[in-house]
């Protein structure tokens, strides 16, 4: 992502949830990061939605799809902030809803991984939603 697309989505981020914890903890993380591996870990969310993007198509329910949901939950954990089931859903609606978000994956991952990626989301969320009550 280009330095300018990324510092507008950081005002962007900071005007919206600024006061979270989440925020804070994605700030925490973010201090003293180099610009070569801010560029390395966008390089590979692109490339999980890359995987999303070859498997559009199929059942967003899938096995397939679920280890990707889990793969980006965990990536996002990892390296930015803890990404809970709300987070993760509110993700969800923002990659499918038409917008921004969903522009940029479908042009670096093909037209509808957004929405796919979106409902997978879903999928995987109402599943640990229904294994725990």
């Amino acid at each position: 992502m280009e330095s300018d697309r990324r510092e507008a989505y950081e005002k962007r981020a900071k005007q919206l949830w600024g006061d979270t914890q989440a925020y804070r903890q994605y700030e925490k993380k973010k201090k003293g990061r180099p610009d070569a591996e801010a560029r390395r870990l966008e390089s590979e969310m692109i490339g999980i939605f890359g995987e999303f993007g070859k498997i559009r198509g199929t059942d967003p329910s899938s096995e397939e799809a679920l280890r990707l949901v889990k793969r980006l939950r965990d990536f996002i954990t990892e390296n930015y902030y803890d990404c809970t089931d709300e987070i993760l859903s509110g993700l969800g609606e923002a990659y499918g809803c038409g917008g921004e978000f969903t522009d940029n994956i479908d042009r670096s991952a093909g037209g509808g991984t957004g929405e796919f990626a979106s409902l997978a989301i879903r999928a995987y969320v109402e599943r640990k939603r229904n294994e725990t009550v």
